[in-house]
């Protein structure tokens, strides 16, 4: 795997995922890394945040073949996800802190930096287990949360952050009804999320373990 010296200089995290949210409340959607935008199809009742998205064979699109993305937000306003199985390197907590505009000194230690989406690439979010929580810190579903402050990085680096975490760097967006039309079209599939799979470090066979949980109709 490559190591990274630096990761993008300077690094800017969201002040926390409420900004993202705000934005698709807006109406005006997220910037979209694939299809057309604002396709005229009805959003689902039901939410897909908190589940995977599985990308079929048959979507080649080289930024999103064999991905595994984390729902984080899914909504009549749009969906937004991070990809769980694309490792790029690794980088020095403190030189990430100091990147953010913030202290690095006293903070040791590596963090795995994983390609998170096309869309803002510089925008670094940690996918964790909900037992740490600051402000900004949304809680997805069944103990999975999300944190876009860099306060988090420090944590991690002294020992008080969360149980698990992955680190990613930009995200996967879609506008309204895009991702319903993409599934109605055959690009994904939904399977379960959890733990054991979102934060194992053995990206190289998430995919295929996550198509595993796929359901099979006879």
């Amino acid at each position: 795997m490559p190591r990274l010296a630096r990761v993008g200089s300077p690094l800017w995290l969201l002040a926390g995922l409420a900004a993202i949210t705000a934005l698709l409340a807006s109406g005006s959607g997220l910037p979209h890394p694939h299809g057309t935008a604002g396709m005229a199809i009805a959003a689902q009742r039901v939410t897909l945040a908190g589940q995977l998205l599985v990308a079929k064979d048959e979507l080649r699109d080289p930024r999103f073949v064999h991905s595994v993305i984390y729902v984080v937000y899914h909504g009549a306003t749009g969906a937004m996800g991070l990809i769980v199985n694309r490792p790029v390197g690794e980088a020095p907590l403190s030189e990430l802190l100091e990147q953010a505009g913030l202290e690095g000194m006293g903070v040791k230690g590596k963090i795995r930096v994983h390609f998170g989406g096309p869309v803002e690439p510089r925008q670094g979010f940690v996918l964790h287990t909900a037992d740490y929580k600051i402000e900004g810190t949304e809680v997805v579903k069944d103990g999975i949360a999300v944190t876009a402050r860099p306060e988090i990085l420090r944590a991690i680096g002294t020992g008080t952050g969360p149980r698990q975490s992955l680190f990613a760097l930009g995200y996967a967006g879609w506008a309204p009804g895009q991702l319903e039309a993409e599934i109605k079209a055959g690009a994904w599939e939904i399977v379960p999320a959890d733990e054991a799979l979102i934060f194992d470090e053995n990206a190289d066979t998430k995919w295929e373990r996550a198509m595993a949980r796929r359901t099979i109709y006879l």
